[in-house]
């Protein structure tokens, strides 16, 4: 796990990565914020990651944050785990194959 990774959940559809930013930089030097965008829409998926300069800042965004209302919603903010392999999503389709 990257402790300088945090994972930001619970956010307002409305919110941006230049609001992550001012916010988060209040902690600590921010050096990057990745919104999840939706695929299809493009619309927000209502998580991010923010990545500060150092462990410290990281954790002090934590402890500043974590469970504090931004934009109307209560954040969750912690370490940000490593993605978890998954099988692939099956995407539909017919499914009238021939069996045996």
């Amino acid at each position: 796990m990257n402790p300088t990774r945090l994972f930001v959940g619970n956010l307002s559809y409305q919110t941006g990565e230049n609001d992550l930013q001012d916010y988060f930089s209040q902690a600590g030097t921010v050096t990057s914020v990745n919104l999840m965008l939706d695929k299809m829409s493009g619309k927000s998926r209502g998580f991010a990651f923010v990545e500060f300069a150092n462990a410290d800042d990281a954790n002090r965004a934590i402890e500043q944050f974590h469970n504090q209302e931004f934009q109307g919603r209560s954040l969750t903010v912690n370490i940000a785990r490593p993605r978890e392999e998954r099988p692939p999503r099956w995407s539909g389709g017919d499914d009238r194959r021939a069996r045996p």
